[in-house]
Order: structure tokens, then sequence, then C-alpha cells
């Protein structure tokens, strides 16, 4: 998971980066009036890091669901305790969710305000400035998520280890061991 989620989050960062470079270079050459193709490329890199952006933030948020799911099914099967391993995945979900829940928002709210700037409903700086508060947020949210999976990643070994440890007692084979068993 953490290489998916580097390589989306570095094109994603790459695309929302590009879209602000040409949405400013754009501005600054009045290209939504002209009509001027960096206006266009703008417009559409723009929509593709919006999109980007929602695909990386609801892959997290499955990732999270999925994994502490995962946990509490173990959790009720081996009769773990809560602490610190099942409370710990509900903590790491909690801390990821509202970050990346703002990150899209922010990246929505841009997207609608570029468009009302498009017709001249709303005022530019509207779009410029949820544009910066876009990269910001996402450059924000995607370090913590980057922490919280690493943190995770390690919850999830914690639990296989448990598991094999519980089953060793039980005489029964290891994880590794049942898998070979039964290919």
């Amino acid at each position: 998971m953490f290489h998916i989620f580097l390589t989306l989050a570095s094109l994603d960062t790459a695309l929302l980066l590009t879209s602000f470079a040409l949405g400013t270079v754009s501005k600054l050459q009045d290209g939504i009036h002209t009509g001027d193709r960096i206006y266009w490329f703008h417009f559409l890199v723009g929509l593709c890091a919006a999109v980007v952006t929602l695909l990386v933030h609801c892959i997290i948020f499955t990732y999270f669901l999925g994994t502490g799911r995962w946990v509490k099914e173990v959790k009720l099967a081996y009769q773990l305790d809560d602490d610190p391993l099942p409370r710990l995945t509900r903590d790491l979900k909690r801390r990821v969710f509202p970050p990346a829940l703002f990150a899209m928002l922010a990246a929505i709210f841009t997207g609608a305000a570029g468009a009302a700037a498009h017709v001249q409903a709303w005022p530019w700086p509207v779009h410029g400035s949820l544009a910066t508060l876009t990269v910001i947020v996402n450059l924000w949210a995607f370090r913590l998520e980057y922490h919280c999976l690493q943190i995770n990643g390690r919850v999830l070994d914690d639990v296989l280890r448990e598991v094999d440890r519980i089953r060793m007692e039980r005489g029964l084979p290891s994880n590794l061991e049942a898998l070979e068993q039964n290919t």
C-alpha cells in the first residue's frame, strides 16, 4: 500500500502544482478572456487533479475501513484484547478521515469556484485562494496519511505475529503453514 499511495500522492501533488502554476500564468495573461491555450490546459489539468485527489483519499478511506474491519474480525476470532492493536487501528482511522475529507472538499470547492469564475459569477481571487488552500491541505493530508499508513502497517504485522503466537500455543500451524496447506 505504501508504494501505491506514494505513487498516487506524488502524481496528485504534481497535478495540483501544475494546475496551480498554469492557472497563475493564465491569470497573468488574462487567459479566461482571450481563450489562451494555457487557460484550457489549466482547466484540463485542474480537472484531472480534482479527480485524482478524490481517488487518492477515497483509497485511503477504503484501506483504513478494510484493515480496521480485518483487525476487528481477528480480534473476535482469536479473542485478542482491544488495547493496544484494535484500538490503535480505530484511532488511526479517526486521525486520517478528517484531513482526507477536508482535502477532498477543498478540491471540490476549488473546482466549483473555478467554474464560477469562468462564467464570471464569482471573482477570480476566490478560486485562487481556494486553489492555494487545496494545495496546502492536500500536502498536509498526504503527510499525515503516509505517517498513519506506516503505523497501520506495523499494527497489521503485530496482529499477525500475535495470531501466530496464539496458534502455536494451541498446537495449530502458523498462518503461513496453513496457507501452504490449502494450496
